[in-house]
């Protein structure tokens, strides 16, 4: 059985107003401590198109100074688990992050996105804050199906509606 693996810290400021809530991160995530740091993931491409600004240019704690000053957080769904490689599917023994607090930690909170299936599996408890709950198509290099414009229209859906695009 594999080893239980750590998540990361979550990016959340004051004024956060979107939490972006994947479901853990990748073994190339947590090998950089960098959320999506996958090559392939899409997410920080998906911002820059959405803000016009190239992220994936600027060294990673710019990139979440810039996160955060545009009012989008970023965490995940699950604590801590067991998985052998990278896959959502491979997900043992998931512990969840104390998402509860999420009101707490951005008392402007408008919505929370789940980046993906895994992640809209915690939907049940997300709706429980009192914020509208979106499920957003994954960013990751496994939902191959969405071409990225498909998901760039759905993401600028979601962050129009909390004023971030």
């Amino acid at each position: 059985m594999p080893e239980t693996l750590q998540g990361l810290a979550p990016v959340i400021g004051r004024n956060t107003r979107l939490v972006v809530l994947g479901s853990f991160p990748s073994v190339a995530s947590l090998a950089a401590g960098e959320y999506y740091a996958h090559p392939r993931n899409q997410f920080w491409p998906l911002l820059s198109a959405l803000w016009g600004i190239d992220l994936r240019a600027l060294p990673y704690p710019q990139r979440l100074a810039e996160v955060k000053r545009r009012g989008l957080g970023i965490w995940d769904v699950y604590a801590r688990c067991r998985r052998a490689g990278s896959l959502d599917s491979a997900i043992e023994d998931a512990e969840h992050n104390d998402l509860a607090s999420l009101r707490r930690r951005a008392p402007g909170l408008q919505a929370i996105a789940h980046n993906g299936g895994e992640s809209a599996r915690a939907m049940a408890l997300t709706r429980t804050l009192g914020v509208p709950v979106l499920r957003l198509p994954s960013s990751s290099p496994a939902n191959a199906s969405w071409s990225f414009e498909r998901k760039l229209a759905a993401w600028r859906e979601a962050f129009v509606s909390c004023g971030l695009a």
